[in-house]
Order: C-alpha cells, then structure tokens, then sequence
C-alpha cells in the first residue's frame, strides 16, 4: 500500500528557520505580514534593536523601531515584495532609534500560502563591514564600497574602482553588476541620495549645500536624481520627515 504524503505543517517549518538563523551572528533575519508588521526575528536582529526577546518585536513596524527616513525605505521595499517582486543584494543603511546606522547588504522575498496568495515577506541583512568570511560574493569589493563610503562626494571613475579590486575595468564593471544588480555608478548615485537623506533630515543645510556635500554637479542634478529614487523633491522630503520629528 503507497505512503500517502504529509506536508510539512507551516508553523513548524517557519519556527525551524527562525531557529536555523538565530545562530548566524552577522545576519539579521525577519518574517513580516502583509501590513509589515513583524511576526518573527532572530537573536542578531533583536540585538540590533536592543530588544531581549521576540514577543518584544512582534506587531511592530519599521516606524517604530528606526529613524523616519530609514523606515521610509524599508517600507517601500517591503510594498514592492509584497507585489511579488524580489530584492537581490540592496546596498542601504540599517540601524535602529539608538543605533548609528551600518552600511548592510539586503536581501527580502516574498512569502506565499499553499494557494500562491503573498500573504507575507521575509528578509535578511548583514553589515558590509562585516569579516570578510561573511560577505559572500561582496568581498572582492570591499575596499572599492569602502573607497565609495568615504569619498562619495568625489568623482569615482570606475578605473580607480577596478584598481581597488585588482581586476580591469571590465571585470570589475561585469562583477560588480553581477553581484549588486547594479553598475558601479548607478550604486553611487544610490549612495548619494542616501547621504542626502540624512542631510535633509539631521542638518538645517541649503539644498545646494546638500547637493555639492553629496557628490552632485549642482542643485538641478540634485533635485532631479533625488525625486526619481525618493518619489519626491529634497524639500518635500526634509518637510515631511522635519515636521514628523524625524
């Protein structure tokens, strides 16, 4: 007589990865519902938070465990994947309320029920300055992200990168996009506007201040990437997140 198969129960699985992460020290891992409230967290990431246990995350959201302008990221990240896209290696700032923000390599996907439904998200994040038996494929970059962190405001032609990473420009361009999903100037554009973010929101800086600090030709370059990564102009974004005591 043939074996009638027994599915794996749900909750039981889910409580074995959360167990499976609990003992990766460098990388956060979380489970959230389709209102991006947390349901579940490992060790790092409550460590991250400064909370003692799971039952202290669970129903929260990114608004009230991370500064403003961080959860405003997180948080469109999370709508996207709920809409059944994935994020592949997305290179941003995590911290907590109390906590400087790391510059971290994000990973999140969508969670289905047996029907396909999305009924939820889960993720991981690890810190890029983490030891390099850690960071996977981003090691070979690391002096060239490390070059991009400490002199974003500056031009980086991607021949200084590659030299960084003792590769041609080629190789490095095609790696680079391999394991970021970008090209190295389209990183730093990223990059840019995210220390922009923290100016507008932290500092009482000029917009055209902002602008040059971070990197762009002027204020009119400036304006235009940041609305079309943000969704909307620096003024907008330092009104909102200033007012909402960001």
């Amino acid at each position: 007589m043939k074996a009638r198969f027994q599915p794996f129960r749900l909750e039981a699985l889910v409580a074995g990865l959360v167990s499976l992460f609990d003992h990766l020290e460098q990388v956060q891992f979380w489970i959230k519902d389709r209102r991006n409230r947390y349901l579940h967290a490992n060790r790092t990431l409550l460590i991250n938070y400064a909370l003692e246990e799971v039952a202290h995350i669970v129903g929260k959201t990114d608004y009230e465990l991370s500064p403003a302008f961080l959860a405003d990221q997180f948080w469109f990240d999370d709508e996207q994947v709920l809409k059944g896209h994935e994020v592949h290696n997305r290179i941003e700032l995590v911290g907590g309320t109390n906590v400087p923000p790391q510059w971290s390599v994000t990973n999140k996907v969508p969670l289905r029920d047996a029907r396909g439904r999305i009924i939820g998200t889960a993720g991981t994040t690890r810190d890029l300055g983490a030891d390099a038996r850690g960071l996977g494929a981003t090691y070979s970059f690391a002096a060239a992200l490390n070059r991009m962190r400490e002199g974003y405001s500056r031009a980086l032609p991607n021949r200084e990168l590659a030299r960084l990473s003792g590769c041609s420009v080629r190789a490095f361009e095609r790696k680079f996009r391999q394991s970021f999903h970008v090209t190295p100037q389209h990183y730093l554009r990223k990059l840019r506007v995210r220390m922009a973010c923290r100016a507008l929101v932290f500092t009482t800086q000029s917009f055209a201040a902002v602008a040059v600090e971070c990197g762009f030709a002027d204020q009119s370059h400036f304006n235009h990437e940041f609305r079309r990564q943000m969704g909307r102009t620096p003024r907008a974004y330092r009104a909102h997140y200033r007012g909402a005591g960001g």
